[in-house]
């Protein structure tokens, strides 16, 4: 076989991404389209493939940027219907450019929406308290020894409970209320790579009628 037979065989090897597939794969994602296209051809095609090599960009994009100061945003409200569950969350970036764009605008509401709907107490898993970790951890420990676990394994055990209680208090291991495929964290990371500026939550409250602040 000549090298140009070698070349022609490989290509009638590499899969047809149509621009059908790439409009999926944006609507899915909210990426660009050449970053859809490169995902699909890296994935070989394979829809739910590209999307996972799409948020690995995404984190790696993110965490380039995460060191770089966001001074500007804006500040989200959502109010649930009947006016009785009330969000407000300040979102920051480091434009006031990127501040008003639509994907921006977006991002803050469905991040106002998610604290609405799954009441997370802290933003990250480093702003958990020693206190309220110190009583997870012995809520678990008790927990796993009543159900007749190994004492040499409890340790072990908690850890990974632990993963569990980080996903219902930090808001950005939450499952993404839009799509519980993905947490709220990587939807960030996506909108990190897709803006090309650092984006952070600093400071949420939720209230509800009824309830003490």
């Amino acid at each position: 076989m000549t090298a140009g037979e070698g070349d022609a065989g490989r290509a009638q090897k590499l899969p047809e991404i149509t621009a059908q597939m790439v409009k999926q794969l944006r609507e899915k994602t909210g990426a660009g389209y050449m970053e859809c296209k490169s995902a699909l051809v890296e994935a070989g095609g394979e829809m739910a493939e590209a999307e996972i090599v799409l948020r690995k960009r995404g984190l790696a994009a993110a965490q380039k940027k995460s060191s770089r100061a966001t001074g500007e945003g804006l500040i989200g409200a959502y109010i649930h219907a009947g006016g009785r569950l009330g969000v407000m969350v300040e979102v920051n970036c480091e434009s006031d450019f990127v501040a008003r764009t639509d994907d921006f605008k977006q991002l803050v509401h469905d991040i106002s929406m998610q604290i609405a709907a799954s009441d997370p107490r802290f933003i990250r898993k480093a702003d958990v308290t020693p206190e309220a970790l110190a009583q997870e951890r012995e809520i678990q420990r008790a927990r796993a020894a009543g159900e007749g676990k190994p004492e040499n394994m409890l340790d072990k055990i908690v850890e990974g409970r632990l993963n569990k209680y980080f996903e219902e208090v930090c808001l950005l291991e939450q499952p993404f209320v839009k799509d519980s495929s993905l947490t709220v964290g990587q939807l960030m990371a996506a909108k990190i790579a897709k803006l090309g500026e650092n984006i952070t939550v600093s400071r949420f409250v939720r209230f509800k009628v009824g309830e003490a602040s």
